[in-house]
């Protein structure tokens, strides 16, 4: 019986593993002009600094911000470097989220946290 449950153990381990090494090697080029935001944390933070369990990243016109923590409800806001709102939603974390800021040009991501605590990331979408 314990063999058994080992061998097919084994067979989902490779089962799953496979996919990865195969996107690996032939390098579908998702990775390829992702770059990262660099996060900031605001003034008047409280507690323990968060701002390394939030990654950003920029790939053309997809924002991808993924929360490596649990850090509650969080707000985020894209606006434009001038200050105009382009996006605002909340979202509970650790999950990530997907966002497509449509027009070129350079930006300001907000993110606050439940106890106010703010931190923010600037990025520029280029066509």
């Amino acid at each position: 019986m314990q063999k058994s449950i080992n061998v097919k153990q084994m067979i989902l381990l490779i089962g799953l593993l496979l996919p990865t090494v195969w996107c690996s090697a032939i390098n579908l080029g998702i990775a390829d002009g992702l770059s990262g935001i660099t996060i900031i944390q605001g003034s008047g933070t409280q507690g323990e600094p968060k701002g390394s369990a939030i990654q950003a990243s920029i790939n053309g016109h997809l924002l991808i911000v993924v929360f490596t923590e649990n850090l509650g409800q969080v707000s985020i806001e894209v606006a434009t470097a001038t200050g105009t709102p382009v996006e605002c939603l909340s979202t509970q974390t650790p999950n990530g989220v997907n966002l497509y800021v449509s027009h070129a040009g350079d930006y300001i991501i907000t993110f606050t946290l439940p106890n106010g605590d703010e931190y923010y990331g600037e990025f520029t979408v280029t066509d």
